[in-house]
């Protein structure tokens, strides 16, 4: 089997997962795990897949789930600072909360609301809720990010990393066909050394990059 290097930073891999449907591969420099790319959806499957998705800005529950980067974009910023909810899907609840407050972002999506020029302008801050899983490119879509933060900005990101909570195996979170690229620890302190990020904040429910 010819093994593809990392997608993120173009490292040699080894297999890492084994299963029918499910064959994952993991970087041997950053740690990234990755799907290969004969096994990824379509555009149309994957846009058909994400269609599926229950996302009710008004639901509480889906409210609760974004709060992390709600919450923190409220802390560090104010309604004068302008914002882009980068991969905002068919529910931009980010959006809806900070817009509640008076806050300036904007929507950017691949299939809902895909407005190239959003990616031109600079912004503050960036949100990359349950996002940066499906970057099929990932050293593309980071070397995006960072073009757009404006100096002291922040990257909001909010994605299940792999610390070995369980066997690869049995973890819930590699079954969805779309996370092509999972991340451990060492992984997101890779981007951080290799984008010159001043700073990296991982949570157990938020991952911020500061510029």
């Amino acid at each position: 089997m010819n093994l593809e290097n990392c997608p993120l930073c173009k490292g040699e891999a080894e297999i890492f997962c084994e299963k029918p449907k499910h064959l994952f591969y993991k970087c041997n420099e950053c740690e990234g795990v990755f799907r290969p790319t004969n096994t990824y959806l379509t555009p149309d499957a994957e846009k058909a897949h994400y269609e599926l998705h229950n996302n009710d800005v008004n639901d509480v529950r889906y409210q609760n789930f974004v709060s992390p980067i709600v919450n923190a974009v409220l802390q560090d910023f104010t309604s004068n600072d302008k914002g882009l909810d980068f991969g905002s899907g068919t529910g931009p609840v980010v959006s809806k909360m900070l817009r509640d407050k008076g806050f300036q972002i904007e929507n950017y999506d691949l299939y809902f609301e895909n407005n190239p020029e959003l990616l031109t302008r600079k912004y503050d801050y960036i949100s990359c809720c349950e996002v940066m899983e499906h970057f099929k490119q990932p050293l593309q879509e980071f070397q995006l990010l960072h073009s757009m933060l404006l100096p002291n900005g922040k990257l909001y990101c909010k994605t299940e990393v792999f610390k070995n909570q369980k066997p690869f195996e049995d973890w819930y979170y590699k079954d969805d066909f779309t996370h092509v690229f999972i991340y451990q620890p060492k992984t997101l302190e890779w981007i951080k050394e290799e984008f010159h990020f001043s700073n990296l904040i991982i949570q157990e429910k938020l991952i911020v990059f500061e510029k």
